[in-house]
């Protein structure tokens, strides 16, 4: 073992490091952090980025292999060929789909997920007239 690091003593471990304007010693103060809204908003975006995106490679998919395969008599190599296509094309769709759902989302109409209070702690899915 090189360096005497082996099981059990940090072998494998990845480093991290420390988020931007964290100081050493523990201080996290001054890393803003995100509130509970902000998190469950990040994840229902996720979600339904997965959900249209797969909705829409299901649509690329079957509208690429349907005529073909219904609508003409294809050989073994040509069927399997048009399957490989829509595949890829299903593929991508999903990709692109996912990525342009999550780019524009802090950018909605035209501003970020706002940043969170500093003095107002636990606060984060309160809806009283101070939050509007």
């Amino acid at each position: 073992m090189v360096g005497g690091r082996g099981p059990g003593n940090g072998a494998g471990r990845a480093r991290h490091a420390p988020l931007p304007g964290a100081r050493r010693g523990g201080d996290t103060a001054a890393v803003e952090r995100r509130t509970q809204a902000q998190r469950d908003a990040m994840t229902v975006e996720i979600g339904y980025a997965v959900v249209s995106g797969a909705v829409l490679a299901a649509l690329t998919f079957a509208g690429a292999v349907a005529p073909a395969l219904f609508l003409f008599d294809l050989g073994r190599t040509a069927r399997n060929v048009v399957i490989g296509v829509a595949t890829a094309a299903a593929g991508l769709a999903f990709v692109l789909r996912v990525v342009h759902v999550l780019w524009r989302f802090p950018r909605r109409e035209g501003h970020r997920l706002p940043a969170p209070v500093p003095g107002r702690p636990g606060r984060s899915g309160s809806t009283g007239p101070e939050d509007m």
